[in-house]
């Protein structure tokens, strides 16, 4: 469970690695930015148009251990969320070092113009029935916007600097480790997740989110390898509250995608 949960925050980045304002239509004059918006929850936005993407992901410690965990994913984003539906189908390598063990997370998007979208989706979806893991399925809904305004918007990109999230679903977004449970940290989060991502010097965003049981934050960029080739890199700390975990830990993850 704990690695799955660790993958989260790289493929909400990921999946907007590729967003481009030129995918949209001219519904709203303000676009979400170019850069990550989550560390651990759901955001609305994400891959269609016959797109394909790929990243890695780490956190270190993991929960209650010394170790570091590690997790991979490639996946696929079609249809158009601006005339119908974005589908985007994401498969997680659990252990990046054997590949046996896999997830599969379904994300569906619709946009509502340019500035906002709402998407629907389920994560962890066991694939390999393995009992080295403890993987819980995750539904959830979420709605995200991207705010408006002189004081929000670049003008050269009509891109917004000011993004949030908020969702609801069950699962990892309230459900405690039994570990926790055992700390008596109780055994229900909120079930109520939501993220917050504001664009800094033009050039990265910083995010905070809360994922149901506990607070994050970090900072995310997206650049261009030669000109073409989008990366993301997101790096944060997770369980900054003593709601769940023994302490505060780095995660870490880089993605990238392309148009077929």
């Amino acid at each position: 469970m704990k690695k799955v949960r660790t993958l989260i925050f790289l493929l909400s980045a990921a999946a907007m690695s590729t967003y481009s304002p030129n995918q949209a239509h001219a519904f709203s004059s303000v676009y979400p930015n170019m850069h990550g918006k989550s560390l651990t929850t759901p955001v609305a936005w994400g891959n269609a148009y016959g797109t394909v993407y790929a990243g890695a992901a780490l956190t270190t410690p993991a929960p209650y251990t010394d170790d570091t965990e590690t997790a991979a994913a490639v996946g696929v984003g079609i249809g158009n969320p601006h005339k119908n539906l974005g589908l985007q189908a994401t498969l997680i390598a659990l252990d990046p070092d054997k590949f046996d063990d896999f997830t599969l997370n379904l994300h569906a998007f619709r946009n509502l113009g340019n500035a906002s979208a709402i998407g629907v989706g389920v994560e962890n979806i066991d694939l390999s029935d393995s009992e080295a893991y403890d993987i819980e399925e995750s539904y959830y809904v979420v709605f995200s916007h991207s705010v408006g305004g002189n004081a929000f918007v670049d003008e050269e990109t009509n891109s917004s600097r000011l993004h949030f999230s908020i969702g609801a679903g069950n699962g990892r977004f309230g459900n405690k480790s039994d570990r926790d449970i055992a700390e008596g940290k109780g055994n229900q989060g909120t079930y109520l997740f939501g993220n917050v991502a504001y664009e800094l010097f033009n050039e990265f965003n910083v995010i905070a989110d809360w994922n149901g049981v506990n607070l994050n934050a970090g900072i995310s960029k997206n650049f261009l390898v030669g000109r073409k080739v989008p990366v993301v890199i997101t790096v944060g700390a997770a369980d900054l509250t003593e709601n769940s975990g023994d302490g505060v830990r780095l995660i870490a993850g880089i993605g990238t995608g392309f148009m077929l």
